[in-house]
């Protein structure tokens, strides 16, 4: 079974969940691209990366989720970050530098996030929704959010689109951690 991100569930809302996540390593590629197309283009270079596309002869774990995120540091509404989140315990020092100059290795550090799961594919639309439903149920809780939208795909793409398992993930502002 692959691996999960690791985290702990600080409190149980009936819409959603606030969780402390582990800091962690992500290996990341900035795609500038429709939602649709954007986690398809950087696959493939976060994929050659983990599987030896690195300077070490070793490939590195899958471990899940995929990550498609949209950060407002200066980014475009086309601009997406696709991760993967390397292996439980790995270091920026420790992990191999990625051959291919689109991956690049960033450390997150732990970090208090709300998220909320549904199934099915995916999509923008559902995406998009499951965003305005998660954002409409942490302002009736009082809980001030980041403007980073988390999109984690736990599936493959190949994988039937209603057995597919997803989580929105979004960062609680930095002012009330």
């Amino acid at each position: 079974m692959t691996k999960r991100q690791e985290f702990r569930v600080l409190q149980t809302f009936s819409d959603f969940e606030v969780r402390e996540y582990q800091p962690c390593v992500l290996a990341e590629v900035k795609v500038s691209a429709h939602y649709s197309a954007a986690s398809s283009s950087a696959f493939s270079s976060l994929f050659r990366y983990i599987s030896k596309g690195n300077r070490s002869s070793e490939a590195i774990a899958m471990t899940a989720p995929v990550i498609a995120a949209q950060r407002n540091e200066g980014a475009g509404p086309d601009d997406w970050f696709v991760s993967f989140v390397m292996p439980s315990g790995s270091s920026l020092g420790r992990l191999p530098h990625p051959n291919d100059s689109q991956v690049v290795l960033r450390e997150l550090d732990a970090e208090t996030c709300i998220a909320a799961s549904f199934r099915g594919r995916a999509t923008e639309e559902l995406a998009s929704k499951k965003i305005l439903e998660l954002r409409s149920a942490a302002a009736r809780e009082n809980i001030s959010l980041s403007s980073e939208n988390r999109i984690c795909r736990f599936d493959p793409p190949f994988k039937p689109g209603f057995m597919q398992y997803n989580e929105i993930v979004i960062p609680i502002a930095s002012s009330l951690k």
